[in-house]
């Protein structure tokens, strides 16, 4: 399967030349296919995942040091809501437009540097005092950090489409989504350490983790290879004879990389409605997440500690979550991401209900028990959403729709999280935010449930395809 130049593998060097993907090379022989595919599959997938893992040592820590922060009187809730809410916002928007350049670009080079650049940023935050002395310049510096990170998914998706065919990319995506609970938890530790040894001082939460981000990025770097093609292999469908759910248009060949966005993002009625869906899944993810070491803290008692436990345990559990979530996609829902999606969001449901209603006076360790159920439960819908743009989408464009799910999720449903919740929180306590997100719980499921239809489509389109290669 020849690709053309505009699709990302070939000599399009789009606006930034020393990332521009590199062209496919001379096929291989069979017998050296035979024993480099499998090694590099594995490489690159190994790439990735450290690599993303690393922007989540980096990505958002002002919500670990939360209450220390408040205690000390530097900010209150709403400031902390702001800061949070400039790097999540950030991070929706590059998402999209880093998703636009990331499928016409390197992949071993995009993501590195997106996470060093990441990197660079929470060191100014931890050694540059007038950042931490200004709530406005607080928020600009992780505005720029929440904008570097959004060059670390757009590179991952465009491997896994390349790399990974649709009858297993289920549980791939999921093996990889991982990544975001090693780092979600790697950083916790990395707090707690830091915190530990520097007595409190709240800026080792950024600039230890920095440190480790920066070896991680060069890891990846070794790691990551752009494309089969580029590497003289064969297309990942010629390879597994698992032909794609949606196919590469030809006629695409003659448009413009943002005409082919919009046809096949912007005017998409299905990747319209899983951007919706994703407000509320990551208004869901944040909500709880940003806000569970302060409400420990507020509500249930709980030390600095306990609160970054409850933030960590929350991004452990989402490692058993999402490999269930994989598995039960490709296994148990036959590729139907949409009925998986539903089932999953009602027992984020109820797990929401018990940690709200646990009564005070019970022990920490059952609002503890209840906040992992809900990590590892919330962390299926959002490696589903990002799933299904990569596979109801041509691969020219996959980090595009991604990104722009992630677009809706990260900019209003970080608004909801953030400084959204911190105003509810302060005006209304913590029971109406509580039955905010079981609304959210409700509105998500609708979503799914329409894109459902469209989603049944698509399958049984791929399996009157695979019916005929058979």
């Amino acid at each position: 399967m020849t690709q053309s130049t505009t699709n990302g593998t070939g000599a399009d060097k789009g606006p930034m030349m020393f990332l521009a993907a590199p062209p496919p090379t001379e096929r291989l022989d069979d017998t050296t296919v035979a024993k480099r595919y499998p090694k590099l599959r594995l490489q690159v997938f190994m790439g990735i995942f450290i690599g993303y893992a690393g922007f989540y040592l980096i990505r958002n820590n002002i919500p670990l040091v939360g209450s220390l922060l408040i205690d000390e009187g530097r900010l209150d809730e709403l400031g902390i809501g702001i800061i949070a809410n400039a790097a999540l916002i950030a991070y929706g928007f590059s998402k999209f437009l880093s998703g636009t350049v990331s499928d016409r670009s390197n992949a071993r080079y995009f993501l590195p540097i997106g996470l060093l650049l990441s990197a660079v940023a929470n060191l100014v935050v931890a050694f540059v005092p007038a950042v931490s002395a200004s709530l406005a310049l607080f928020a600009v510096v992780m505005f720029i950090n929440g904008w570097f990170q959004g060059m670390g998914w757009p590179p991952c998706g465009r491997v896994l489409v390349h790399w990974f065919s649709t009858n297993e990319r289920g549980i791939k995506t999921s093996i990889w989504n991982v990544a975001h609970n090693v780092g979600g938890f790697a950083v916790g530790v990395l707090a707690a350490l830091g915190l530990s040894l520097t007595d409190n001082d709240w800026t080792a939460v950024f600039w230890l983790p920095a440190l480790v981000a920066i070896v991680v990025a060069v890891i990846a770097f070794f790691l990551i290879r752009d494309t089969p093609e580029s590497q003289g292999l064969p297309t990942i469908e010629e390879y597994r004879d698992d032909p794609a759910k949606v196919e590469d248009d030809a006629a695409d060949a003659e448009l413009s990389m943002w005409a082919v966005v919009r046809k096949h993002v912007l005017r998409n009625r299905t990747m319209v409605l899983l951007a919706l869906a994703n407000v509320f899944v990551y208004a869901l993810r944040y909500g709880v997440l940003t806000w569970t070491p302060i409400y420990l803290s507020q509500v249930r008692g709980a030390s600095l500690a306990g609160g970054i436990a409850g933030f960590s345990l929350f991004e452990l559990a989402g490692i058993v979550g999402t490999l269930l979530c994989g598995w039960a996609s490709d296994r148990i829902f036959r590729g139907n991401r949409s009925i998986t999606g539903i089932a999953f969001m009602v027992a984020v449901g109820l797990a929401v209900a018990v940690y709200w209603l646990t009564p005070e006076s019970s022990p920490l360790w059952v609002s503890l028990v209840a906040v992992t159920f809900i990590g590892g439960l919330i962390y299926g819908p959002v490696m589903l959403i990002g799933l299904q743009a990569l596979d109801l989408s041509p691969r020219r464009v996959a980090g595009t729709a991604a990104g722009f799910t992630g677009l809706f999720g990260y900019v209003i449903g970080a608004t909801l999280a953030s400084s959204g919740i911190g105003l509810v929180v302060q005006n209304f306590g913590w029971d109406v935010t509580f039955i905010m997100l079981l609304v959210f719980v409700v509105i998500t499921v609708v979503f799914f449930a329409i894109i459902n239809k469209d989603e049944k489509v698509a399958i049984e389109a791929h399996r009157r395809r695979t019916d005929t290669l058979a």
